[in-house]
């Protein structure tokens, strides 16, 4: 709903039939929000929020037990539709309504539809979809939303960090070119089609390996110690956990650089890498790494650890390593539209990342695990969800 557009007026008995995971409408005072696609978003599981529906949750916004921030605020006006008409005879309330009829009459005869990047005006019957407005105004946002943003961002200099870390429930189309657009995005079943089968070979061929008795490690001249097979599952835990602190150190000294608002590549860089996700979080198809680009680490990680360890202790621990990747960009993918439940360590998981996108963006960097956060204090601080 542009500003331009008169506000729809809803009664409360038609906001409280809107009640179920295919309609799920809530108030802010008399704002009235269509959640509906934001039920498997919603941090705390979507029966939270059905438990609300048709009936004001601002006293929930505010908290306690959480009160929610100003993206989260912000982030909630995408789903606006209209406001709740408590007095719906009233002089005023029909004159409102009869100023709107006649606006839309007039609309609806100069134009025939709408420019683009407009919301299309639809009847007013309780059957028919309601539309809900963008917090991207089209016309006024530092960037123009029509065409790719890549080579955009650059330009923005010291307000690209302030502006990423600002989430939109909206597509990003980062090139112009349909094939390198393609490359940016996966569908998360493409990570254990790729990755899983080679995580089961090298598991195969490093304990087999071990099993044959001929493997020791030398740690000097003339001393060495034989590895047996049911070493097997140390090191690979060793790789999982080595992993693990990648992970950490990747999403905190990587993806949250803050590159320097005069350096057009590196924050073009990091939006690539980064700064998309943050800019819109729910976006499935870049949630998780598309198999080329994560095969330039997988190598990378093979190689170094080809060089500092034994042959096939290095294999060993690279597939746990390789595994723990895996398993990071499943619950990442999870985290933004899984609805674990209440009180599981997958909710506490899924509460703590939303919170990082949407308040503490430069803290809780740990995604399957809080750990590492710990010994760095980067650790979120502790509030119930």
């Amino acid at each position: 709903m542009s500003p331009s557009t008169s506000p729809r007026f809803f009664t409360e008995r038609e906001v409280a039939r809107h009640c179920t995971k295919d309609s799920c409408w809530v108030l802010l005072g008399t704002r009235v929000y269509d959640v509906t696609a934001f039920l498997r978003m919603h941090p705390g599981g979507e029966a939270l929020i059905r438990t609300r529906s048709g009936k004001d949750v601002s006293r929930a916004m505010e908290g306690p037990p959480h009160r929610h921030s100003k993206n989260a605020r912000r982030w909630m006006e995408q789903y606006y539709i209209g406001e709740l008409d408590r007095d719906s005879g009233s002089d005023e309330a029909q004159s409102v309504r009869q100023r709107r009829q006649a606006s839309e009459q007039t609309d609806g005869k100069t134009s025939g539809k709408t420019t683009e990047g407009k919301l299309d005006e639809e009847e007013e019957d309780e059957n028919s979809p309601y539309s809900r407005c963008s917090s991207v105004d089209l016309d006024n946002d530092l960037v123009d939303w029509r065409k790719p943003l890549a080579w955009q961002v650059g330009h923005l200099g010291e307000k690209y960090d302030a502006w990423v870390h600002q989430p939109v429930d909206r597509p990003i189309r980062l090139f112009g070119n349909p094939l390198m657009e393609a490359g940016t995005k996966t569908s998360w079943y493409w990570v254990p089609v790729v990755w899983l089968p080679v995580v089961l070979y090298y598991s195969w061929y490093g304990y087999t390996t071990l099993a044959q008795g001929t493997t020791r490690v030398v740690l000097t001249r003339d001393f060495s110690i034989p590895v047996h097979k049911y070493w097997f599952p140390l090191f690979f835990m060793l790789g999982w956990f080595l992993w693990s602190f990648m992970e950490y150190c990747i999403h905190r000294f990587v993806f949250h650089m803050k590159p320097p608002a005069h350096n057009y590549y590196l924050i073009m860089i990091h939006f690539l890498l980064h700064g998309q996700h943050h800019k819109s979080p729910f976006d499935g198809s870049r949630l998780v790494f598309p198999p080329g680009v994560a095969s330039l680490v997988v190598v990378a990680l093979y190689t170094i650890l080809q060089y500092l360890l034994p042959d096939i202790v290095s294999t060993c621990v690279f597939v746990g390593g390789l595994c723990g990747y895996v398993v990071y960009d499943m619950i990442h993918y999870y985290l933004h539209y899984g609805s674990p439940k209440r009180g599981s360590y997958m909710y506490g998981l899924k509460a703590y990342h939303v919170k990082h996108h949407f308040e503490h963006q430069r803290a809780g960097f740990g995604i399957t695990t809080t750990f590492w956060d710990h010994p760095f204090k980067t650790v979120i601080p502790d509030e119930e969800f």
